[in-house]
């Protein structure tokens, strides 16, 4: 008898956001060059690069902050509108964390964490309980929201400025170096806490930073950038066995040592060797 055919491979997820050769410049300086990516639904990509590589640039536009030079950038199947309520319309759908959280300091956490609801005409009692559903996705007790972005710590700012990216539900979530100014105990307990909370919510999450570790931790798919284009994208194992470059190999064997101490209890990708 033949063998029995193999099982069909499962289809990729749909792509949310789409960069068709896009390139932008700043002056002289090429940030982007004919760079194309899909960001699947439903999964966490992660951007990784050395510094001035293009990958906060690359994020900036998906979100409609900047506007590419040449190709297009692609959200829920259309192109991204360039301005005005359609923009707007979009960015509805998306939550967004920067580095060091940027709370408004003049507010509260509270504040911070309900300002666009309540902009956009939300009831107090609808506030009131997603500020507390999402305290608890973010292990955040609740007395904390009362203080001001002055009184936290950086780990406490960081998980109120998730809560405000995630107010109004957004179907898209971009991390922009979201843990990179933290000490490494309170890096590593929130980088736990982003594992359990992308795995609960399966939101698209677009993650931008340079430590290959917390890229591996947290994303399902890896995009290395060097000098404005994408080097190249899969997971860790496939970046590690089939590097597209030299350079793909310098730079994971450059993180090899942190990310994958035995005693972290945490596997190497294959093809990485642990110091």
């Amino acid at each position: 008898m033949p063998a029995p055919a193999p099982p069909p491979e499962s289809p990729a997820p749909p792509a949310l956001v789409r960069l068709e050769a896009v390139s932008k410049r700043f002056g002289d300086v090429a940030a982007l060059e004919a760079v194309s990516l899909d960001v699947a639904t439903g999964q966490t990509t992660a951007l990784l690069g050395p510094s001035g590589c293009g990958k906060t640039t690359c994020l900036r536009l998906m979100m409609g902050l900047v506007r590419p030079d040449d190709g297009r950038v692609s959200f829920r199947g259309a192109p991204l509108p360039p301005e005005g309520t359609a923009l707007r319309a979009a960015r509805a759908r998306m939550g967004y964390v920067v580095q060091d959280g940027g709370l408004f300091p003049h507010l509260t956490a509270l504040d911070n964490v309900r300002l666009m609801a309540q902009t956009l005409g939300w009831t107090a009692a609808s506030i009131g309980a997603r500020v507390a559903e999402l305290a608890a996705l973010v292990r955040l007790p609740e007395a904390m929201l009362a203080r001001y972005p002055s009184e936290l710590s950086g780990g406490q700012k960081q998980r109120v400025a998730l809560m405000r990216a995630l107010m109004l539900d957004p179907e898209l979530l971009f991390l922009d170096e979201p843990l990179g100014a933290l000490d490494p105990l309170v890096r590593a307990e929130l980088q736990d806490d982003l594992t359990g909370i992308f795995a609960r919510l399966e939101k698209t999450v677009v993650l931008v930073t340079h430590d290959l570790a917390e890229a591996v931790l947290l994303a399902h798919k890896l995009v290395l950038f060097r000098e404005g284009r994408i080097v190249q994208q899969g997971s860790a194992s496939e970046l590690a066995t089939r590097p597209a470059s030299s350079f793909v190999t310098t730079f994971l064997r450059a993180q090899r040592a942190a990310p994958w101490a035995a005693s972290d209890g945490v596997a190497p990708p294959e093809g990485i060797t642990p110091a």
